[in-house]
């Protein structure tokens, strides 16, 4: 995986949340139930082992799934380590959430996710089960996508809306000195003090960052959305929301080629960004694009089946300005610290064109 770039080593822990007020609207009579990773800077690393990148049952599903299986891959090792103690020295650490693409898992986002922990964030990566094609719960239980056929994207994002708001009440707890982990699993030394319920923001992939609108229509405890290249479904888009936006697109997609971007723009009453990537493909913004060219041998991917899917764009470079970008982005609207990169077009950063 591409190393944090941020000053602080990451810790990671996981939670079984179980939302008892709510019915699970993939499968009957069950509970709503999510697994949810926190990536946030830590302090004595040493002597906690570093996550991996998916657990060993579903990582197995995952590769499985496309065509390969342990003994050809070794899915990599994350940089949070488990049950580091918070580096409580930063004082309350802005919330970020994560939702990811259709059918995917919460462990695509880990490139960023984890950049973000080691720049001060707490970071929080959500699965959408029976909606994610493989969740693994605590004692080795796995849970696959369940959603029915035809299920409309416009619902799924109403579910997932839901889902947000129920983690952000689980952070709420946990900063009340609270533990919302169905099995009261160990928390990090010091997360207690260190979640700051006054400053949340939101980024999401595809799906993901069709969510984050949803999500900010829902609760107005999200302060600032990031959308990364997903197309927007219901009825969302065409409500105003006045917290600041950023709409971040492939080399082929912005708002002048996507109605729904468009309709969303002209309801963004606040701070608003339109940024496209140049040489990126949709997959561009998700861990696939640094993880699949490592395998394009394996999966019979030639150079031209690379750039068509992923874009021409150099992986390194395309995670590269993902990360400044959207830390400039949270920096500036959770944390009050403004940046020239959100102004206008930098010469550090020819890729990115500003869509006026």
């Amino acid at each position: 995986m591409p190393a944090p770039t941020g000053q602080h080593s990451v810790g990671m822990v996981g939670l079984h949340l179980v939302d008892k007020s709510r019915k699970d609207p993939y499968v009957a009579g069950k509970q709503r139930e999510l697994m949810v990773s926190l990536f946030y800077p830590a302090t004595a690393t040493s002597g906690h082992y570093q996550a991996p990148w998916m657990p060993s049952i579903s990582g197995a599903s995952f590769l499985a799934s496309r065509g390969l299986s342990p003994q050809q891959v070794t899915l990599p090792r994350t940089a949070g380590h488990v049950l580091a103690p918070v580096k409580t020295s930063l004082g309350k650490l802005p919330v970020v959430l994560y939702s990811t693409g259709l059918h995917s898992d919460r462990a695509m986002g880990t490139g960023l996710i984890q950049d973000l922990a080691s720049r001060g964030y707490l970071v929080v990566a959500v699965d959408h089960t029976h909606d994610a094609n493989e969740v693994q719960f605590p004692g080795d239980r796995l849970e696959v996508n369940k959603m029915p056929a035809g299920t409309y994207s416009s619902d799924t994002l109403k579910v997932r809306a839901a889902d947000m708001k129920f983690v952000i009440d689980a952070l709420g707890q946990i900063s009340k000195g609270g533990n919302p982990d169905n099995h009261h699993a160990t928390l990090p030394t010091g997360l207690t003090k260190s979640v700051d319920m006054a400053h949340i923001g939101m980024f999401g992939w595809s799906l993901g960052g069709a969510a984050v609108v949803d999500s900010m229509q829902l609760d107005s405890r999200i302060d600032a959305g990031a959308n990364l290249d997903g197309q927007l479904f219901g009825t969302a888009p065409s409500k105003n929301l006045s917290r600041p936006f950023l709409l971040f697109s492939s080399g082929y997609h912005n708002r002048n080629t996507d109605s729904s971007w468009r309709t969303l723009w002209s309801h963004l009453t606040g701070s608003r960004l339109d940024l496209q990537l140049r040489g990126s493909a949709h997959l561009s913004f998700s861990d696939q694009e640094w993880m699949v060219p490592q395998e394009a041998a394996l999966l019979g991917l030639s150079k031209a089946q690379l750039q068509e899917r992923y874009g021409t764009i150099d992986p390194s470079r395309a995670v590269q300005i993902q990360r400044v970008y959207l830390a400039a982005f949270f920096d500036q609207h959770l944390r009050g610290q403004h940046s020239s990169l959100l102004d206008g077009p930098s010469k550090s950063y020819p890729e990115i064109s500003f869509v006026r």
